[in-house]
Protein backbone atom coordinates (compact mmCIF):
# COMPACT_ATOMS: atom_id res chain seq x y z
CA UNK A 1 0.00 0.00 0.00
CA UNK A 2 1.16 3.73 -0.35
CA UNK A 3 2.36 5.26 2.08
CA UNK A 4 2.55 1.81 4.46
CA UNK A 5 5.53 2.08 5.72
CA UNK A 6 7.03 0.84 9.37
CA UNK A 7 6.91 3.91 10.90
CA UNK A 8 4.33 6.25 9.08
CA UNK A 9 5.45 9.65 11.30
CA UNK A 10 8.36 10.12 9.14
CA UNK A 11 8.82 10.19 5.75
CA UNK A 12 12.19 8.87 5.61
CA UNK A 13 12.87 7.74 10.01
CA UNK A 14 15.19 11.18 10.03
CA UNK A 15 13.62 12.71 13.48
CA UNK A 16 13.48 8.89 14.57
CA UNK A 17 15.86 7.26 17.03
CA UNK A 18 17.90 4.76 15.22
CA UNK A 19 18.36 1.04 17.23
CA UNK A 20 22.19 1.82 16.95
CA UNK A 21 23.04 -1.11 19.12
CA UNK A 22 21.92 -4.88 18.16
CA UNK A 23 20.08 -5.44 21.10
CA UNK A 24 17.83 -7.86 19.19
CA UNK A 25 19.61 -10.24 16.40
CA UNK A 26 18.46 -12.76 13.90
CA UNK A 27 20.54 -14.99 12.60
CA UNK A 28 20.18 -18.41 9.83
CA UNK A 29 23.41 -20.37 9.79
CA UNK A 30 24.05 -22.71 7.65
CA UNK A 31 24.67 -26.39 8.49
CA UNK A 32 28.82 -26.35 9.17
CA UNK A 33 28.69 -23.14 10.59
CA UNK A 34 30.99 -22.71 13.54
CA UNK A 35 31.79 -19.79 15.41
CA UNK A 36 34.59 -20.07 17.86
CA UNK A 37 34.40 -19.92 21.45
CA UNK A 38 34.37 -16.04 22.46
CA UNK A 39 33.62 -13.88 25.71
CA UNK A 40 30.32 -12.42 25.34
CA UNK A 41 30.27 -9.18 26.29
CA UNK A 42 26.72 -8.61 27.40
CA UNK A 43 24.51 -10.98 28.96
CA UNK A 44 22.44 -12.89 25.88
CA UNK A 45 19.28 -15.11 25.75
CA UNK A 46 19.54 -17.57 22.88
CA UNK A 47 15.87 -18.17 21.44
CA UNK A 48 15.90 -21.70 19.05
CA UNK A 49 13.77 -21.05 16.32
CA UNK A 50 14.44 -23.97 13.94
CA UNK A 51 17.23 -26.59 13.11
CA UNK A 52 19.44 -28.16 15.67
CA UNK A 53 22.78 -25.65 17.02
CA UNK A 54 25.57 -27.18 19.55
CA UNK A 55 26.54 -24.73 22.02
CA UNK A 56 29.41 -25.43 23.89
CA UNK A 57 30.07 -23.01 27.57
CA UNK A 58 30.89 -23.94 31.02
CA UNK A 59 27.32 -23.75 32.04
CA UNK A 60 26.14 -25.78 28.46
CA UNK A 61 29.19 -28.12 28.04
CA UNK A 62 28.28 -29.42 24.59
CA UNK A 63 24.52 -29.12 24.64
CA UNK A 64 22.47 -29.58 21.56
CA UNK A 65 19.66 -26.73 21.03
CA UNK A 66 16.58 -27.07 19.38
CA UNK A 67 13.47 -25.36 18.60
CA UNK A 68 11.49 -23.58 21.22
CA UNK A 69 14.73 -23.83 23.29
CA UNK A 70 16.14 -21.26 25.45
CA UNK A 71 19.66 -20.85 27.11
CA UNK A 72 21.21 -17.98 28.73
CA UNK A 73 24.90 -16.59 28.90
CA UNK A 74 26.36 -14.57 31.81
CA UNK A 75 28.50 -11.58 30.91
CA UNK A 76 32.01 -13.07 30.48
CA UNK A 77 31.52 -16.27 29.93
CA UNK A 78 32.95 -18.40 26.93
CA UNK A 79 30.61 -19.61 24.43
CA UNK A 80 31.37 -21.80 21.14
CA UNK A 81 28.55 -22.66 18.52
CA UNK A 82 28.39 -25.07 15.75
CA UNK A 83 25.21 -25.30 13.36
CA UNK A 84 24.27 -28.95 13.25
CA UNK A 85 21.88 -27.99 10.66
CA UNK A 86 20.59 -25.09 9.04
CA UNK A 87 18.97 -23.08 12.16
CA UNK A 88 17.52 -19.78 12.82
CA UNK A 89 18.20 -18.14 16.14
CA UNK A 90 17.15 -14.90 17.78
CA UNK A 91 19.49 -13.42 20.53
CA UNK A 92 18.80 -10.93 22.84
CA UNK A 93 21.68 -8.72 24.11
CA UNK A 94 21.22 -6.98 27.89
CA UNK A 95 23.36 -5.62 30.41
CA UNK A 96 19.64 -5.30 32.82
CA UNK A 97 17.17 -6.75 32.40
CA UNK A 98 13.84 -4.27 31.78
CA UNK A 99 12.00 -4.90 35.09
CA UNK A 100 8.28 -4.60 34.76
CA UNK A 101 7.68 -5.91 38.25
CA UNK A 102 10.01 -5.43 40.41
CA UNK A 103 9.00 -7.74 43.27
CA UNK A 104 8.60 -10.98 40.95
CA UNK A 105 12.58 -9.45 39.91
CA UNK A 106 13.68 -9.76 43.59
CA UNK A 107 11.54 -13.07 44.62
CA UNK A 108 12.80 -14.71 41.53
CA UNK A 109 16.58 -13.71 42.80
CA UNK A 110 16.38 -14.68 46.26
CA UNK A 111 15.13 -17.83 44.65
CA UNK A 112 18.21 -18.16 42.63
CA UNK A 113 20.73 -21.04 43.29
CA UNK A 114 22.95 -23.02 41.22
CA UNK A 115 21.21 -26.06 39.74
CA UNK A 116 23.33 -29.65 39.50
CA UNK A 117 23.13 -29.25 35.77
CA UNK A 118 21.63 -26.13 33.41
CA UNK A 119 18.95 -27.41 31.24
CA UNK A 120 17.69 -25.08 28.57
CA UNK A 121 14.32 -23.58 29.18
CA UNK A 122 11.14 -24.02 27.04
CA UNK A 123 9.24 -21.50 25.30
CA UNK A 124 5.89 -21.35 26.11
CA UNK A 125 3.20 -20.61 23.29
CA UNK A 126 3.00 -16.70 23.86
CA UNK A 127 6.80 -16.35 24.05
CA UNK A 128 7.37 -18.40 21.20
CA UNK A 129 4.94 -16.60 18.87
CA UNK A 130 6.49 -13.96 19.63
CA UNK A 131 10.26 -15.03 19.06
CA UNK A 132 9.27 -16.62 15.11
CA UNK A 133 7.18 -12.90 14.69
CA UNK A 134 10.44 -11.06 15.61
CA UNK A 135 12.91 -12.02 12.03
CA UNK A 136 10.07 -9.80 9.89
CA UNK A 137 10.69 -6.31 11.62
CA UNK A 138 14.59 -7.15 12.41
CA UNK A 139 14.79 -7.55 8.88
CA UNK A 140 13.55 -3.94 8.25
CA UNK A 141 16.51 -1.24 6.70
CA UNK A 142 16.31 1.02 10.01
CA UNK A 143 14.27 -0.80 12.59
CA UNK A 144 12.64 1.53 15.25
CA UNK A 145 14.28 1.26 18.45
CA UNK A 146 11.21 2.37 20.54
CA UNK A 147 9.39 -0.47 18.78
CA UNK A 148 12.15 -2.68 19.94
CA UNK A 149 12.48 -1.81 23.23
CA UNK A 150 8.63 -2.36 23.52
CA UNK A 151 9.34 -6.12 22.46
CA UNK A 152 12.30 -6.81 24.43
CA UNK A 153 10.25 -5.70 27.95
CA UNK A 154 7.54 -7.93 26.13
CA UNK A 155 10.20 -11.01 25.95
CA UNK A 156 11.01 -10.57 29.39
CA UNK A 157 8.26 -9.70 30.38
CA UNK A 158 6.65 -13.53 29.34
CA UNK A 159 9.64 -15.06 30.78
CA UNK A 160 10.07 -13.56 34.31
CA UNK A 161 6.14 -13.83 35.10
CA UNK A 162 5.31 -17.01 33.42
CA UNK A 163 7.59 -19.60 34.78
CA UNK A 164 7.67 -21.04 38.06
CA UNK A 165 10.15 -18.98 40.43
CA UNK A 166 12.57 -21.85 41.12
CA UNK A 167 12.82 -22.70 37.83
CA UNK A 168 13.59 -18.66 36.83
CA UNK A 169 15.90 -18.86 39.70
CA UNK A 170 18.18 -21.55 38.56
CA UNK A 171 18.07 -19.63 34.69
CA UNK A 172 19.21 -16.44 35.63
CA UNK A 173 21.73 -17.66 38.10
CA UNK A 174 24.58 -17.47 35.91
CA UNK A 175 24.00 -13.58 35.72
CA UNK A 176 25.34 -13.07 39.59
CA UNK A 177 27.88 -15.17 39.60
CA UNK A 178 29.94 -13.72 36.31
CA UNK A 179 29.45 -10.50 37.00
CA UNK A 180 30.40 -10.92 40.91
CA UNK A 181 33.39 -12.52 39.76
CA UNK A 182 34.77 -10.14 36.70
CA UNK A 183 34.03 -7.43 39.44
CA UNK A 184 36.07 -9.44 42.20
CA UNK A 185 38.50 -9.92 39.43
CA UNK A 186 39.06 -5.78 38.22
CA UNK A 187 39.23 -4.76 42.29
CA UNK A 188 41.71 -7.08 42.87
CA UNK A 189 43.82 -6.01 39.96
CA UNK A 190 43.35 -3.19 39.06
CA UNK A 191 46.59 -1.43 41.06
CA UNK A 192 49.21 -3.66 39.45
CA UNK A 193 47.98 -3.34 36.16
CA UNK A 194 50.13 -0.27 34.38
CA UNK A 195 47.61 0.08 31.79
CA UNK A 196 44.86 -1.11 30.25
CA UNK A 197 46.24 -3.97 27.65
CA UNK A 198 48.17 -5.75 30.19
CA UNK A 199 44.83 -5.40 32.23
CA UNK A 200 43.01 -7.05 29.46
CA UNK A 201 45.79 -9.75 28.97
CA UNK A 202 46.01 -10.50 32.95
CA UNK A 203 42.09 -11.86 32.63
CA UNK A 204 42.62 -13.59 29.10
CA UNK A 205 40.59 -11.19 27.17
CA UNK A 206 41.43 -9.40 23.75
CA UNK A 207 42.01 -5.75 24.66
CA UNK A 208 38.85 -4.73 22.58
CA UNK A 209 36.30 -7.16 25.00
CA UNK A 210 38.23 -6.45 27.85
CA UNK A 211 37.05 -2.81 26.74
CA UNK A 212 33.61 -3.39 25.78
CA UNK A 213 33.12 -5.35 29.16
CA UNK A 214 34.41 -3.45 31.30
CA UNK A 215 32.37 -0.08 30.59
CA UNK A 216 28.74 -2.22 29.87
CA UNK A 217 29.41 -2.74 33.65
CA UNK A 218 31.03 0.02 34.72
CA UNK A 219 29.68 3.03 32.46
CA UNK A 220 32.88 4.64 31.54
CA UNK A 221 35.83 3.65 30.34
CA UNK A 222 38.30 1.29 31.71
CA UNK A 223 41.49 3.71 31.70
CA UNK A 224 39.85 6.73 32.96
CA UNK A 225 38.25 4.20 35.58
CA UNK A 226 41.92 2.95 36.74
CA UNK A 227 43.07 6.38 37.02
CA UNK A 228 40.69 7.72 39.28
CA UNK A 229 40.58 4.54 41.55
CA UNK A 230 44.54 5.03 41.66
CA UNK A 231 44.25 8.70 42.69
CA UNK A 232 41.55 7.48 45.68
CA UNK A 233 44.09 4.86 46.49
CA UNK A 234 47.04 7.40 46.40
CA UNK A 235 45.55 9.70 48.86
CA UNK A 236 44.28 7.24 51.44
CA UNK A 237 47.75 5.98 51.31
CA UNK A 238 49.62 9.53 51.61
CA UNK A 239 46.79 10.32 54.61
CA UNK A 240 45.94 7.52 56.88
CA UNK A 241 49.14 5.24 56.38
CA UNK A 242 52.75 5.06 57.38
CA UNK A 243 53.51 3.41 53.76
CA UNK A 244 57.20 5.14 52.18
CA UNK A 245 56.18 6.97 49.31
CA UNK A 246 58.60 4.36 46.97
CA UNK A 247 55.99 1.88 48.57
CA UNK A 248 53.11 3.52 47.04
CA UNK A 249 54.74 4.18 43.75
CA UNK A 250 55.35 0.88 43.66
CA UNK A 251 52.02 -0.18 45.12
CA UNK A 252 50.01 1.84 41.99
CA UNK A 253 52.58 0.73 39.09
CA UNK A 254 54.74 3.69 38.54
CA UNK A 255 57.59 3.01 36.70
CA UNK A 256 59.93 5.39 38.86
CA UNK A 257 59.27 8.07 41.32
CA UNK A 258 59.47 11.01 39.06
CA UNK A 259 56.78 9.47 37.09
CA UNK A 260 54.60 9.02 40.53
CA UNK A 261 55.72 12.82 41.14
CA UNK A 262 54.41 14.02 38.15
CA UNK A 263 51.46 12.36 38.27
CA UNK A 264 50.59 13.64 41.85
CA UNK A 265 51.58 17.21 40.64
CA UNK A 266 48.52 16.78 37.91
CA UNK A 267 46.16 15.01 39.95
CA UNK A 268 46.60 16.88 43.24
CA UNK A 269 48.60 20.04 42.79
CA UNK A 270 52.01 18.83 44.52
CA UNK A 271 54.58 16.10 45.06
CA UNK A 272 53.56 13.31 47.19
CA UNK A 273 56.24 14.23 50.01
CA UNK A 274 54.55 17.99 50.31
CA UNK A 275 51.13 16.45 50.10
CA UNK A 276 51.89 14.13 52.85
CA UNK A 277 53.44 17.31 55.01
CA UNK A 278 50.08 18.96 54.17
CA UNK A 279 47.83 16.07 55.30
CA UNK A 280 50.22 15.93 58.50
CA UNK A 281 49.57 19.34 59.19
CA UNK A 282 45.98 18.84 59.34
CA UNK A 283 45.52 20.15 55.55
CA UNK A 284 42.97 18.60 53.33
CA UNK A 285 44.25 17.25 50.24
CA UNK A 286 42.46 16.26 47.16
CA UNK A 287 41.96 16.17 43.35
CA UNK A 288 42.57 19.17 41.62
CA UNK A 289 39.47 20.63 39.83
Amino acid sequence: MPGDSFCIQYTNCTGCPKNVENILVYRNLPKGEHIPKDKCTQNCMLFMIKGELLINSEEHPGITLRERQIVLQAIGSKVEILALTDVEYVVYWFNELPLLCEERYKEMMEQAEAPLTYTPLIMSERLYHLVTSMPEFLAEENPCSKYIDLKCKELVFLITNFYPLPQLGSFFYPISTYTESFHYFVIQNYSNVKNVEEFAHLGGYTTTTFRRLFKNLYGMPVYEWILEKKREGILEDLQHTKMRITEICNRYGFDSLSHFAHFCKDSFGDTPRALRKKAASGEKIGKVQ
